[in-house]
C-alpha cells in the first residue's frame, strides 16, 4: 500500500479511536484510496492483523470465513440505499469487518451473526476498539437466530452457506418482511426464488439486491 494511504489509514484510525469519524469523512477517505488497496487500507484502519482459523464449530455445509471485498460492500451500500436509520444484519459476520464497515460508512446500526466463537471474540474486540455502540456481534447459528432479528431492515449474506440452510434463513425472514420493508443483499450467492422478494436492481455481477414485495410489507409501503 502506498505511503499516502498508510498515512490516511492512520488519520482515520485516530479519529475512530477518538469517536470522531463521521460517515462522510470516513467514506471520502476510503474512496480516495485506489480500489486495489482498499482492503489493506480498511484492515489498517480497523487494526485487523490476522483472522482466526475456522474451528470445529463451523457446521457442515457452511463456507469457511473469508472477508467480503470492500468494493462489493461499497456497491451494496449504494445499491441498497443504506441509511443511518437502517439496521444492517450480517449473516455469517466473521470478525465483524463488513458490519463495521457498513456502520462507519453510513451510521447504520449493525448486528453480526457468527457461529464460530473465535471469530465472535475477534469481532467483539473490534467493536471495543472502535467504541462502536451501534455494532453488536452475536454468537450463534444464523439458521436459528436470523428470524428473531425483528429490528433488521437489511440482511446481508456473503456466501455463508447454501442449500437447506439458506432456504431456512429466507423462510424465516418472510415474517419480518410482513411487518416492515426489508432488503436482502447477497454477494457471490444466488438466492433461491421467493414470492415475497423482488430484485431491487438489475443483476450486477457478484451482487444481488432484493426488496420485500410491498404488498407483504407494512401498510403504506
Amino acid at each position: 500500500m502506498k505511503r499516502a494511504h498508510w498515512e490516511s489509514a492512520g488519520r482515520i484510525r485516530s479519529l475512530l479511536l477518538a469517536g470522531d469519524a463521521k460517515p462522510e469523512v470516513f467514506r471520502a477517505a476510503l474512496t480516495d484510496v485506489a480500489p486495489a488497496e482498499r482492503d489493506a487500507w480498511l484492515d489498517a484502519v480497523l487494526g485487523i492483523e490476522s483472522i482466526p482459523d475456522d474451528g470445529p464449530a463451523l457446521p457442515r455445509g457452511c463456507v469457511p470465513y473469508l472477508p467480503c471485498p470492500v468494493d462489493a460492500i461499497l456497491r451494496m451500500v449504494d445499491g441498497a440505499g443504506v441509511q443511518a436509520s437502517d439496521v444492517f444484519v450480517d449473516i455469517g459476520s466473521g470478525v465483524g469487518r463488513a458490519a463495521a464497515l457498513v456502520h462507519l460508512l453510513t451510521g447504520a446500526a449493525a448486528i453480526g451473526l457468527e457461529i464460530q466463537p473465535d471469530l465472535v471474540r475477534a469481532s467483539r474486540d473490534l467493536a471495543a476498539r472502535l467504541k462502536a455502540v451501534h455494532f453488536a456481534p452475536i454468537e450463534g447459528d444464523a439458521v436459528r437466530l436470523a428470524g428473531f432479528i425483528m429490528i433488521g431492515t437489511i440482511f446481508f449474506l456473503y456466501c455463508p452457506f447454501s442449500g437447506d440452510r439458506l432456504e431456512k434463513v429466507l423462510d424465516d425472514l418472510e415474517p419480518i418482511a410482513r411487518t416492515r420493508p426489508i432488503r436482502v443483499c447477497s454477494v457471490d450467492l444466488p438466492l433461491p426464488p421467493r414470492p415475497w422478494l423482488m430484485p431491487a436492481l438489475p443483476p450486477t455481477g457478484d451482487l444481488a439486491v432484493y426488496r420485500s414485495v410491498p404488498s407483504l410489507g407494512a401498510a403504506g409501503t
